[in-house]
């Protein structure tokens, strides 16, 4: 017999922040989340999402025994600003057990009807810094260490309950090319003094400190319309910082700035921290705390591009060439062999146009499942 409890105390509350890294500690390509910070996103006193989200966690048992997990999301800001009536499910993970999964995914479905909600979808979590999109293509490849593993019968479980694809994102490893591209930096420069921008790198985290919440800023607003957005507060960009800031390589930041001062791009990456969390299997205690604060610094063959954003009134000018023209030769420069991409929309042609320049491989697509409830 299947029975879902709604997450109530602190025991449940620590089984189901651990649940994904405990499922897949086996699995090679799984890089399990940081437990920690796991625990700490469904604390209302520690993630600000919840001053415009509604939450419930559910674990499902089979036999005594914990076999499952979902999480329900209302995000009031997002159904207000794309005018919905959505319920989000978000870190679903179980065996494969139809009953399992249908009693997770009711449980998530009869809550958002008692609310009035007309649809469900996801994974997708408090807002777009967090995860989104179930994997469905690339199950033989390595993770990153902000996106989900999951198991490739999720997806027979989801079609099985009614769920439709919404939207997909794809992923790209791109090779680092081993010598400078004399076209890409002839163009940089040029888009530099055509439209008065200034490059900045900072070499240090007291330099970059100054940006930070300009880059913030700019994300608001260069992400405006991608999927389910909603603008992050002044209360999340202080948490994302204080997420980020000690794992920063200043290497792979990079700035542009008009002659006004104003920040208009912006490109992050950081060299791969799945080794050390692996290691650690997402925890930070006894030694995880060392393995993941060291792993920015340490030789890496591969670099995770995680943010790249530009204003909109300076997109399509060539600012993003800019940006990947200089991490490029900072990857170069500390022997970086091949980069990943975060998930990327797969209508977002502007963005996958920029790989025209690279050899790439599209390796994996991840899915946003939707349902009439």
């Amino acid at each position: 017999m299947i029975e879902v409890r709604e997450v109530k105390t602190k025991k449940e509350r620590k089984i189901f922040a651990a649940f994904g890294a405990d499922m897949y500690k086996d699995v090679e390509q799984a890089i399990p989340d940081i437990v920690s910070d796991e625990y700490n996103n469904f604390n209302p006193n520690k993630n600000p999402a919840y001053e415009y989200c509604r939450v419930k966690q559910f674990l499902a048992y089979k036999d005594g025994k914990y076999v499952g997990r979902i999480a329900g999301i209302i995000n009031e800001a997002a159904n207000k600003k794309w005018d919905t009536k959505r319920i989000r499910f978000s870190r679903v993970d179980f065996i494969d057990d139809h009953q399992v999964s249908e009693a997770l995914f009711n449980a998530v479905e009869e809550w958002g009807r008692s609310e009035g909600l007309k649809e469900i979808h996801g994974p997708i979590g408090f807002c777009d810094m967090d995860q989104q999109g179930m994997l469905v293509e690339g199950f033989d490849v390595e993770g990153m260490f902000i996106t989900i593993y999951n198991h490739p019968y999720y997806i027979n479980h989801l079609e099985k309950l009614g769920y439709l694809k919404d939207i997909d994102w794809v992923e790209y490893l791109i090779k680092m090319p081993k010598e400078a591209n004399e076209r890409i930096d002839k163009l940089s420069k040029m888009v530099l003094k055509k439209f008065k921008l200034k490059l900045i790198e900072p070499k240090s985290r007291k330099e970059l400190k100054p940006y930070v919440s300009k880059v913030f800023d700019l994300v608001n607003v260069a992400y405006e319309n991608l999927y389910g957005t909603v603008e992050l507060t002044k209360a999340q960009i202080e948490k994302y910082y204080n997420e980020f800031i000690l794992l920063v390589n200043t290497d792979y930041v990079k700035l542009i700035q008009d002659e006004e001062g104003e920040l208009v791009g912006f490109g992050l990456a950081i060299p791969s921290m799945n080794k050390a969390v692996r290691k650690s299997n997402g925890r930070l205690f006894p030694f995880g705390w060392y393995r993941i604060l060291r792993a920015p610094y340490k030789d890496s063959e591969v670099l995770d591009l995680y943010l790249v954003g530009v204003l909109p009134k300076m997109q399509n000018k060539g600012l993003t060439a800019v940006l990947l023209n200089s991490m490029t030769e900072s990857a170069r420069r500390n022997k970086i062999k091949y980069a990943e991409t975060g998930p990327e929309l797969e209508s977002n042609n502007q963005v996958q146009a920029l790989w025209k320049h690279y050899e790439t491989k599209q390796h994996k697509r991840r899915r946003c499942w939707i349902k009439d409830l």
